[in-house]
């Protein structure tokens, strides 16, 4: 669900509804064990999303988790999922370590969404002298200046089979609308990381891609199924994905080929 806290502070810098007391008493034993589990590594922990801002749906929400330095992430969240199955749709855990934070697009794309739309749980908290990030072209890049990158990747796991049309279309769908909202965030001089209204509004702003990017949406929402067809059009080069990639590249700009990073 969206963030209804999300927006441009007074002072230019990025707002969310992220904050420890939003965070729902049901998901409390969930959320120590988790705790417990990455304490004894000595990584830190952190919760985001809809349990973060108070917005999650009891059973039928993800529970989403970045640890930095936590060895075993992915073994530690299906442990999770399966023990919380009734409270949750499942349980992730975004994997980082502490060069995901030093100084690249990448870094500074994951120093932003660790300030301001994480709350701490154990460890650790590389966040604590973290300034508030403006609300500008460089935080859209940082969180999303990837995508072209991306796209090339889903297309080479699509013709190769490594991965299933269904799966790439979701992950595709997911990552494309959020580089929308970039793209709306910069250019309405505003800040949302919200795909639905990303969506509608470059919809409005560039009517060709309204119907491909509703298509995306249904897809990211599970309203629809994603098609082989489907996928390989929306991937190729003359797709939506790729359409998305020129107008943030035109935009906002593209990471140079040589960034790495891990942010969720």
């Amino acid at each position: 669900m969206a963030d209804p806290g999300e927006g441009v502070a007074p002072d230019g810098t990025i707002r969310t509804g992220a904050d420890r007391a939003r965070v729902p008493a049901a998901f409390e034993p969930l959320l120590a064990d988790a705790a417990a589990r990455a304490g004894r590594s000595g990584a830190s922990l952190y919760v985001y999303g809809s349990v973060a801002n108070g917005t999650v749906r009891p059973g039928l929400s993800d529970v989403d988790l970045l640890s930095v330095g936590l060895p075993g992430a992915a073994a530690a969240a299906q442990r999770l999922s399966a023990r919380y199955a009734g409270l949750c749709r499942g349980v992730e855990i975004a994997a980082a370590e502490l060069p995901d934070l030093a100084d690249d697009d990448a870094a500074y794309g994951n120093r932003a969404f660790l300030r301001h739309y994480c709350v701490h749980l154990t460890g650790p908290d590389p966040s604590a002298g973290l300034p508030a990030f403006p609300a500008d072209a460089r935080a859209a890049r940082g969180f999303n200046g990837d995508i072209d990158r991306h796209r090339r990747r889903w297309r080479q796991a699509l013709e190769s089979g490594t991965a299933t049309a269904d799966r790439l279309g979701v992950r595709a769908a997911r990552k494309t609308l959020l580089a929308v909202a970039g793209l709306v965030s910069v250019r309405d001089r505003t800040w949302t990381t919200d795909r639905e209204r990303a969506a509608r509004r470059w919809g409005e702003l560039e009517p060709g891609l309204a119907a491909p990017l509703e298509l995306l949406l249904s897809w990211a929402t599970a309203e629809r199924r994603p098609e082989p067809g489907e996928v390989r059009d929306a991937l190729a080069d003359g797709g939506v994905v790729a359409a998305v990639a020129g107008r943030f590249a035109g935009l906002i700009g593209l990471w140079p080929d040589a960034a790495q990073g891990h942010q969720p």
